[in-house]
C-alpha cells in the first residue's frame, strides 16, 4: 500500500475508535458500538500487516493470542470480569514495554536512525515507564481484585517519601538515558526497573473501596503508554488509538472519584477500603436489626406500589442477576413497578452493574443511574439492597465520617428497606451502615441467588 493509502486506513481506522466509544457511552448503543471497535481495528491490523514482510510470524502470534483470549473469555464468570481487565491492562503495558526494549536494541528495525534521536528517545523513556508502572499496577490490582492478596490498604511508616525518591530516581535515569550520546543500557535498565517497583509501591496502599478508580487509572495508564509507543514508532494508528484510550480512561477515573466524593491524588496517595472481613459487632457498640425471610419480604413486594432494586457486589458474587430479572417479571405480572438503581462505583470496576443486569437481558429502561433516580426514593414503597453496603451508606451524610460528602442512593428515604446480606458484615469501605439498624429495615440473610429464588416461589 502506499503511503497515502495507509493514512487513509488509518483515519478511517480511527473514526470506527470514536464511533465505538460513542456507543458505549449508552447500553442501549453499546453491542453497535463494540462492533465499531471490531471494524477499526480489523481495518487497523490488516492495514500494518501490509507495512512489514513478516505478516505470517504476526498472524501466528495473533492466532495464538486469540485463542487464548477466547478461550478465557468463555470461562471467565461476570464475578471475576473486573481482575480480568486489570489483568488485561497489564498486558498493554508489559508489551509497551517489550516494544521499547526492541526498539531501543534495534532502531532501524522500527524505521529509526541507528543512533536514536533525542526524540526518540524521550518518546521511548516515557512509554516504557508507563508501561511498566501500568504493567506491576495492574497485577497487584489483579492480586487484590482476585482476593489472592487483601483488599486492605498496605501502609508503612515512609511510604510517601520513598514513592518519592524513587519517582526522581526513575526520571533521572530517564534523563541520563536522554542525554547519552549513545544507547546507554545502564541508564534505560535501570529507569525501567524502578518503573516496575514504583507501580507496585502506588497500588499497595489503595484499598478496595478504591478499586473501581484504580481500573479506570490504569486503563488510562495503558492508553499513554500505547500513545508513547505509537510516537516512538511513528505509527499514527497507535497514536491516536492510545490516545483515545487514555484520555477517556482519565475522564471515567474523574467521574469515579467525583461519585465518591474523593481527590484523586488521595486516592493515589493511599485509599481507604479493607477486605470487608469485620463484623460491625466488633466495634464494641451493641445495635439491634430486625430480620425476616423471603416470605416476609415477597409480601411487602407483592402490595407494594413501587420497588427499586439496588444491585451491589454481593448480587455478582452470588451471579444472581437471572434470578433478579425473573424476580422483576413477576412483580410486573402483578403491577408492581420495578426500577433499579445504579451507583457509578457499585462493584468493582466501572459499569459492573449494567454488564450483570444487561447479560440477564434486562430491559434498560428499567435500569436507572443514581442522578435519574435518586430523587425517586422518598415516594418508593419497597427498596430492595442486594448485596451493596457503601454506595447506600448514610453515614456519606455525616460530618467527619470517612465517606462523608459522597454522593449514595437514598435507599433510606424509602417507606421500607430490605437487605440481603451474608452476614452484618462491613463493606470494603471498613465501615457499619446504620441503615441496617432503621426501623423501616429488614435484614435477610443468605446467598442473594436462594434469598431471590425464595422470593420468586413466595410471590
Amino acid at each position: 500500500m502506499s503511503a497515502n493509502l495507509v493514512a487513509l486506513a488509518y483515519l478511517v481506522a480511527s473514526v470506527f475508535f470514536i464511533l465505538a466509544l460513542k456507543g458505549l457511552s449508552s447500553p442501549e448503543s453499546a453491542r453497535r458500538g463494540n462492533l465499531f471497535g471490531i471494524i477499526g481495528m480489523a481495518i487497523a491490523v490488516v492495514t500494518t500487516l501490509t507495512l512489514t514482510q513478516n505478516w505470517l510470524l504476526i498472524l501466528g502470534c495473533i492466532a495464538v493470542g486469540g485463542i487464548i483470549g477466547a478461550l478465557v473469555a468463555q470461562r471467565v464468570q461476570m464475578t471475576a470480569m473486573p481482575e480480568l481487565v486489570a489483568f488485561m491492562h497489564s498486558l498493554v503495558g508489559l508489551a509497551a514495554v517489550f516494544i521499547a526494549i526492541a526498539a531501543v536494541n534495534n532502531p532501524v528495525s522500527f524505521g529509526l536512525p541507528e543512533v536514536l534521536p533525542a526524540g526518540s528517545k524521550l518518546e521511548l523513556f516515557l512509554g516504557t515507564f508507563i508501561g511498566a508502572m501500568t504493567w506491576s499496577g495492574s497485577v497487584i490490582a489483579f492480586l487484590k481484585l482476585s482476593g489472592r492478596m487483601s483488599g486492605t490498604p498496605i501502609v508503612f511508616s515512609g511510604q510517601h517519601a520513598l514513592n518519592l525518591v524513587l519517582a526522581i530516581a526513575m526520571v533521572g535515569f530517564g534523563l541520563w538515558f536522554f542525554f547519552s550520546e549513545t544507547t546507554n543500557w545502564t541508564a534505560f535498565i535501570a529507569m525501567t526497573a524502578i518503573a516496575f517497583v514504583l507501580g507496585f509501591l502506588i497500588i499497595i496502599p489503595i484499598g478496595g473501596a478504591d478499586m473501581p478508580v484504580v481500573i479506570s487509572m490504569l486503563n488510562s495508564y495503558s492508553g499513554w503508554a500505547a500513545a508513547g509507543i505509537g510516537f516512538s514508532l511513528g505509527n499514527p494508528m497507535l497514536i491516536i488509538a492510545g490516545s483515545l484510550v487514555g484520555s477517556s480512561g482519565a475522564i471515567l477515573s474523574y467521574i469515579m472519584c467525583k461519585a465518591m466524593n474523593r481527590p484523586f491524588l488521595s486516592v493515589i496517595l493511599g485509599g481507604f477500603g479493607s477486605d470487608g472481613g469485620t463484623a460491625a459487632a466488633d466495634s464494641g457498640e451493641q445495635k439491634t436489626y430486625r430480620s425476616g425471610s423471603a416470605d416476609d419480604a415477597a409480601f411487602l413486594m407483592g402490595n407494594a406500589d413501587s420497588v427499586i432494586i439496588v444491585p451491589g457486589y454481593g448480587l455478582a458474587v452470588a451471579r444472581a442477576q437471572h434470578a433478579v430479572k425473573e424476580l422483576a417479571e413477576k412483580l410486573h405480572e402483578k403491577g408492581v413497578n420495578v426500577r433499579f438503581a445504579i451507583h457509578p462505583v457499585a462493584g468493582r470496576m466501572p459499569g459492573h452493574m449494567n454488564v450483570l443486569l444487561a447479560e440477564a437481558e434486562i430491559p434498560y429502561e428499567q435500569v436507572q443511574e443514581m442522578e435519574e433516580i435518586n430523587s425517586d426514593f422518598s415516594n418508593t414503597d419497597v427498596v430492595l439492597v442486594l448485596g451493596a453496603n457503601d454506595v447506600v451508606n448514610p453515614a456519606a451524610y455525616v460530618p467527619g465520617s470517612p465517606i462523608y460528602g459522597m454522593p449514595i442512593l437514598d435507599a433510606h428515604k424509602a417507606r421500607t428497606v430490605m437487605v440481603v446480606k451474608r452476614s452484618m458484615a462491613v463493606g470494603y469501605a471498613g465501615l457499619d451502615n446504620d441503615l441496617f439498624y432503621m426501623d423501616k429495615t429488614m435484614m435477610i440473610f443468605g446467598d442473594a441467588k436462594k434469598v431471590v429464588e425464595n422470593l420468586v416461589k413466595a410471590l
